[in-house]
């Protein structure tokens, strides 16, 4: 485990996703290559989780294109999502507060085994499926940043008394264990100090390092990024309002892999969840996927 992944090269023209209250975003273009960190700048509201989704699969656009590696979309969103993952997305990869560390990194390293990887490995003798599932998870936290003796109970911490730069290094970790070649990012900076961004941004820097194509979500991009703005445009160009709507017409299934290790109690409590930053796009994102 561990060591370079070959990331994927986005790219998009005139991507636009319309729901029944009008444009969640619309004439989004740009283009990135594999490795590179790309960053969805806009305020609140302006359809930055929609694009998120969009752009790994797991939301249907309703104009324009888009290419991750070799898949087009929206019509190749399966293949999108099975070289993807997403971490910190409200509504779609929540943390179970009452779960441990190591509970959450163990359920997704045996979703991992059971749906994303190959018949093959489950066939493998069990002492030799434990050692992977070791290594799998270790690799995982190492590059996310997250150090399990620091935190206060060790990898027997619950997810409620972490803090919320540790608990987005665990989201990234989770999605990590997969070792995707596109990672997907929700509120990257969100309450979090001038010094935890920096902190965040570096690492998600060294994940580009490592191969993996990096799409984040937040309210300002750093310096040296390839920044697709979902905030207003020049006067007579589209312009992404408030408060959008998913489209109605429905997306395909999201592989188990990508969701997150938690109860799922948590699907009723989504509601709750779109006061922190783009909770309505969340919400819609989640009714769109199908977990609602």
């Amino acid at each position: 485990m561990g060591g370079t992944v070959a990331g994927v090269g986005v790219t998009a023209l005139g991507l636009g996703l319309e729901g029944p209250r009008g444009w969640a975003f619309r004439g989004v273009s740009f283009e990135a290559e594999p490795g590179s960190l790309i960053t969805i700048e806009g305020p609140s509201g302006t359809g930055r989780t929609c694009l998120l989704l969009a752009l790994t699969g797991r939301m249907k656009s309703t104009e324009g294109t888009a290419t991750v590696g070799g898949s087009a979309l929206p019509k190749r969103m399966a293949a999108v999502r099975h070289v993807s993952a997403v971490a910190h997305v409200p509504g779609v990869t929540d943390l179970e507060p009452a779960l441990t560390v190591a509970e959450h990194l163990h359920e997704r390293a045996l979703l991992q085994r059971r749906f994303g990887d190959s018949l093959r490995g489950l066939l493998r003798p069990r002492a030799e499926r434990k050692s992977e599932e070791r290594l799998r998870i270790d690799a995982a936290l190492k590059a996310a940043g997250l150090d399990l003796a620091s935190l206060p109970k060790g990898s027997r911490t619950a997810v409620r008394d972490l803090e919320r730069p540790e608990a987005l290094r665990l989201s990234l970790a989770l999605a990590l264990i997969g070792r995707p070649q596109l990672l997907g990012v929700d509120d990257t900076d969100l309450k979090l100090s001038d010094a935890e961004r920096a902190e965040i941004w570096a690492l998600l820097r060294s994940v580009t390092e490592n191969g993996t194509t990096v799409v984040a979500v937040c309210s300002e991009a750093p310096a040296g990024t390839v920044v697709v703005s979902t905030g207003p445009t020049e006067p007579g160009e589209p312009t992404a309002p408030t408060a959008p709507t998913a489209p109605t017409a429905p997306t395909e299934p999201i592989n188990a892999t990508d969701e997150a290790p938690a109860s799922r109690d948590a699907q009723e409590d989504v509601q709750e969840d779109v006061q922190e930053s783009d909770g309505k796009e969340a919400a819609d994102a989640l009714a769109e996927a199908g977990r609602a």
